[in-house]
């Protein structure tokens, strides 16, 4: 396999990594839950990845240690076990070396929306009564009746924002 070849593959690993990190942010937001088959999708294209790097068995071993990790915040009641299956396969996304970067992202992500969840809890009005027209709209409206009830933040948002400051950050 050429290395032209090799970098393109990186590359739609890549790609496919990101687009799952944002279809588990985005249905994070809407229902507070990460459908199983996109950590367990991420962590197939983080591993292919890896072995496309040649750094398998190190980004395999930073996957397990952020994994622990994370299992342990959610015995804690700190995560949702989605949470912490979507950070340890979205670990493999970046070089080992990054891992710590990528946890330091994530939580930096996860205090400016808990600060954004605080300042929009004193902004947002109730919800007006009936039933609103579309997807976006009941989302919208859940979503602000979250806000103001101090729900849980959907932690796949910032799980995404770190990957990708991680990824593509300076």
């Amino acid at each position: 396999m050429t290395q032209e070849s090799v970098f393109a593959l990186e590359l739609v690993a890549l790609g496919f990594g990101l687009v799952l990190l944002a279809a588990a942010a985005l249905h994070d937001v809407a229902v507070r839950t990460i459908p199983n088959a996109l950590p367990l999708l991420l962590a197939i294209d983080g591993t292919i990845l890896r072995v496309l790097k040649g750094d398998i068995a190190w980004g395999l071993a930073a996957s397990g240690a952020v994994f622990i990790l994370a299992a342990l915040c959610w015995r804690r009641g700190l995560m949702g076990g989605g949470d912490v299956k979507l950070l340890g396969a979205a670990t493999l996304l970046v070089a080992p070396g990054m891992s710590v970067g990528l946890l330091l992202n994530v939580s930096l992500a996860g205090g400016a929306l808990a600060l954004i969840y605080l300042a929009l809890r004193r902004a947002v009005a109730a919800p007006v009564p009936g039933r609103p027209a579309g997807l976006l709209r009941r989302i919208l409206r859940t979503e602000r009746r979250r806000v103001r009830a101090g729900g849980p933040l959907p932690y796949a948002t910032s799980i995404a924002a770190g990957a990708i400051f991680t990824l593509f950050g300076a």
